[in-house]
């Protein structure tokens, strides 16, 4: 770096080589003449943070970002190159002199307390970092900016600093009885900590916001410039300060990490092992916040951009993959420009309108297959290269068409990934019905105990336990708390068709028609959505409270097994006009029949199935067979 460090090293280097020249051989001389070159190198400069804010970039891992700075284990704070010093910042301001190069001859027990002093120092400037920015920006700016502007500006910065209050507070108690129980330390504050999703996402956001104050307001340019001159004569911007706090809490795992390789013989170290993974754990959540942040952002920017839209696209996943495709229905041949947009929910079908879209269909995957149209394209022409979305019970299917080969497999690729989202192989494993879910709050995965990281459908929660699980983790789950033996909850029977919209908030729709059966698996009177089970083909999902009433004698069978004609009348005689039953028929070409009671006489009518779907007349086609009770009109 300077030049006074060059000679600095190169007196220190001139000095071991006579000391060696007296005690070993020219060839000894030699091989380690070239190993103290390497050893003696100047430190590299601390990388920039552009490329951690860079908007091409904000899909890549702070971990990663973190890992790659992280050049080795002698020193945490060796960084890759940059071409800017002055981008230095948190090496500037926290770097303590009590870290030095490992020397040849410590034991590591001296290694360990070398850690040890970092972690606890390190955690001391920090802190006052933190304490400066808070009296020399925070207080003095109050009185030019707004309290909608602060929090823009330093987001949740006085909860971290209350934080760190305490952290620092607990480090210097442990380091009283020689720093034995720093694991426990980081294990209790890991919950403490994931206030840093919030801060690290909107980082960005409040430089962009100062940015902007400062151009605009002269008030407000004066007044942060004299603030500036308050913290270490200027030195630093507070631009660069509000990076500080992603950059600490990302090392924490670093630190941690390095203090265990020096703790192998110490009976602390499975503790400090367990404060490693979640300090890396916390590094990941912090990473998916701040990914989750900008899928809303993007989410947002579809939403806006699609007339007719009256859901809200963040209840259908995060999306996939977005384009043009041309698409045909299974029915209507001819073939449509359309905008697509895949969600793992949902397929949202647009046509274009200038620079908007008008919405033309909105495909709820879950009752579809995808399957491949290998055919479609022998001719190798342009948008020949198709695919099908089967619906499962027999209703209108879509075929897609895509430009090139390569198009159409990144298609279905991300089609595959989103069903699978939807409906994991492993979802009802183990008695479980796991689906994928918000979760309101912090929650850890039941099988590996790390957090389900993000903000929105963070992970799977099974509607019979409660319990909640990644995606990858459901195959190794224990069994679900609840049994199938349980008793069943009161039966619901549907007063008005619903067929999923509107959407339950972050939940899957049950869908049902009017007169099914359902049981209620969850459902508080004041909310407005219910969870529960349709009898006829157990699907479970949420659907308006409102749309149901209940059963008043659910113990009555649906349809009476092998009733004959004879024994319909019978039933139907002491019921008053307009009753009527479903039955089972034995030994005829249709199994079931309709029969009736109107005008004081029992008609019965045929039950045709045809291509999986229910006829009572050519003309008139339904897609389930309506589940009622026996009830008088």
């Amino acid at each position: 770096r300077s030049s006074s460090s060059c000679f600095q090293s190169i007196v220190l280097y001139s000095f071991l080589l006579c000391v060696q020249w007296l005690m070993l051989s020219f060839s000894s001389l030699l091989s380690l003449s070239l190993s103290l070159s390497l050893s003696l190198s100047l430190p590299r400069p601390f990388p920039s943070e552009d490329t951690a804010l860079n908007e091409d970039d904000v899909y890549r891992s702070l971990e990663e970002l973190a890992d790659e700075h992280d050049v080795g284990e002698d020193d945490i704070y060796d960084c890759v190159p940059c071409e800017d010093d002055g981008d230095d910042i948190y090496e500037d301001i926290i770097k303590v002199e009590v870290r030095q190069p490992m020397k040849m001859g410590m034991t590591e027990d001296d290694k360990r307390n070398c850690c040890l002093v970092e972690i606890q120092e390190t955690e001391a400037k920090y802190y006052k970092t933190l304490e400066d920015i808070e009296k020399n920006y925070m207080i003095p700016l109050k009185q030019v900016l707004t309290q909608q502007d602060m929090e823009a500006i330093f987001v949740n910065l006085e909860d971290i600093i209350k934080v760190h209050f305490a952290l620092l507070r607990a480090i210097d108690l442990t380091m009283v009885s020689g720093g034995n129980g720093l694991g426990k330390i980081f294990l209790d504050f890991k919950e403490r900590l994931l206030i840093y999703g919030q801060y690290c996402s909107h980082m960005e956001n409040a430089q962009k916001t100062l940015d902007e104050l400062i151009a605009t307001r002269e008030d407000v340019k004066c007044k942060v410039e004299e603030c500036t001159m308050k913290v270490q004569e200027g030195k630093f911007k507070l631009q660069d300060l509000l990076v500080v706090p992603m950059q600490r809490v990302l090392k924490y795992h670093l630190l941690l990490k390095e203090l265990v390789s020096h703790s192998m013989d110490r009976p602390e170290r499975q503790q400090l092992k367990e404060a490693l993974e979640a300090m890396q754990d916390l590094a990941m959540y912090i990473n998916e916040v701040k990914r989750d942040n900008e899928t809303l952002k993007k989410i947002s920017e579809f939403q806006s951009s699609i007339e007719n839209l009256q859901v809200k696209l963040e209840e259908y996943g995060r999306p996939k993959i977005d384009g043009e495709l041309k698409v045909c229905s299974i029915v209507n041949r001819t073939k449509q420009d359309r905008y697509i947009f895949l969600f793992d929910k949902v397929v949202i079908v647009c046509k274009r309108k200038g620079y908007n879209y008008e919405l033309k269909e909105i495909i709820e995957l879950h009752f579809y297959k995808m399957s491949d149209d290998p055919m479609n394209n022998r001719d190798m022409k342009k948008w020949s290269y198709g695919f099908y979305l089967i619906h499962l019970q027999g209703k209108q299917g879509f075929q897609f068409f895509c430009k090139t080969e390569d198009t159409k497999r990144k298609w279905m690729e991300q089609f595959e990934m989103a069903m699978s989202n939807i409906k994991p192989e492993r979802a009802t494993a183990n008695q479980h019905n796991f689906q994928m879910h918000t979760f309101e709050k912090n929650t850890n995965c039941r099988a590996c105990k790390m957090l389900l990281r993000g903000i929105f459908y963070q992970g799977y929660y099974c509607s019979r336990c409660g319990t909640g699980a990644h995606k990858e983790c459901l195959e190794v789950i224990t069994i679900c708390k609840i049994s199938e033996s349980l008793t069943e909850g009161p039966k619901m029977v549907a007063i008005r068709n619903y067929h999923g919209t509107p959407a339950p908030p972050g939940k899957m729709p049950l869908c049902f028609q009017t007169g099914e059966v359902i049981e209620l698996l969850k459902g508080d009177p004041d909310t407005s959505w219910w969870e529960g089970k349709l009898i006829q083909t157990q699907k479970t999902g949420f659907f308006p409270s409102s749309s149901v009433k209940p059963c008043l004698d659910p113990k009555v069978q649906v349809h009476k097994r092998n009733m004959e004609r004879q024994q319909a009348d019978n039933l139907l005689k002491s019921h008053s006009s307009g009753t009527y039953l479903i039955r089972e028929r034995t030994a005829e070409a249709e199994r079931f029949a309709i029969s009736i009671k109107f005008n004081d006489e029992v008609k019965h009518i045929k039950v045709v199935e045809k291509d999986n779907w229910i006829h009572i007349t050519e003309a008139k086609k339904f897609d389930s067979l309506l589940v009622r009770q026996i009830c008088c009109s």
